[in-house]
């Protein structure tokens, strides 16, 4: 466990492990809600026990990178951040996993260094326009007025697949009331700072290997035509598509996490036994 401090006074928690001889790091970067921990409970530890290491960190304003009042949290801010982080561990061959914006960052990193042999994006790929900004103002309004049990209970149903909310069902929708959150909240503010990212990434400059995977289940920021656009611009894109998860695979379906990260150790050296 480490934190380091970036030059506005935000600190940012990381953990890491090291790879084996031949094994590569992957390097998690997490949506705008939850923390690392969604990696380290199985997809860390399964390829850790396969010689390769790993490097989470959460994001300014999540649970272990808390922030004052007065700093900022936008796109830019969070990018300039795991680049930090990135560059004070120099992980050793290192893979890029994002899951859902933070494939975005993840790219961006990898634009203005330091950069990855190769790429995990995980229901990543959208483009800008009405629908998108009218989701993330939504989602950061919903924070807001009933903090993140009311955003649950809204939109997990759209974000998860059936299997999961089958199982899942009686830990939410409890008869409590919602507690609206402070506008200057930490959860508030890293929703609202989806509307300052930039989709308009130049795909085409993303020229290692990647893996574009896709839950189906996504009925919030899964359109077809969008992912197929989006893919096709990339020069060395994999498509593996999951037809009964949803957004969040890694807490879904791990184990497909874990076998696109395998899939692309593998291409990037000699893989492990």
């Amino acid at each position: 466990m480490a934190f380091l401090a970036r030059p506005d006074g935000v600190v940012i928690h990381h953990e890491s492990h090291g790879p084996q001889a031949h094994g590569a790091t992957f390097v998690f970067f997490n949506p705008l809600t939850g923390d690392s921990g969604i990696w380290l409970q199985r997809i860390a530890p399964a390829l850790e026990a396969r010689g390769h290491g790993w490097l989470v960190f959460d994001l300014r304003g999540q649970k272990e990178s808390p922030i004052a009042p007065n700093a900022e949290i936008t796109a830019a801010h969070i990018v300039e951040d795991a680049r930090a982080v990135i560059e004070a561990e120099a992980p050793v061959r290192p893979i890029y996993v994002g899951l859902s914006i933070g494939g975005l960052f993840a790219a961006n990193v990898h634009l203005a260094g330091p950069r990855a042999r190769a790429m995990l994006l995980i229901n990543t790929l959208r483009e800008e326009g009405p629908r998108l900004s009218w989701l993330n103002t939504a989602l950061a309004r919903c924070a807001r007025t009933g903090g993140l049990r009311l955003l649950r209970d809204l939109y997990l149903p759209l974000l998860f697949g059936e299997k999961w909310l089958a199982a899942n069902r009686a830990q939410f929708l409890q008869d409590e009331p919602y507690i609206a959150l402070d506008p200057a909240h930490a959860d508030v503010r890293l929703l609202a700072s989806a509307a300052t990212a930039d989709w308009n990434l130049p795909w085409e400059k993303l020229d290692l290997p990647v893996i574009v995977m896709t839950g189906r289940q996504d009925r919030v920021f899964y359109e077809e035509e969008a992912v197929r656009r989006l893919s096709a611009r990339l020069p060395n894109a994999l498509r593996v598509d999951l037809a009964e998860a949803g957004h969040l695979i890694p807490a879904e379906d791990p184990e497909a996490v874990i076998e696109a990260c395998l899939a692309l150790a593998g291409r990037i050296g000699e893989p492990l036994p």
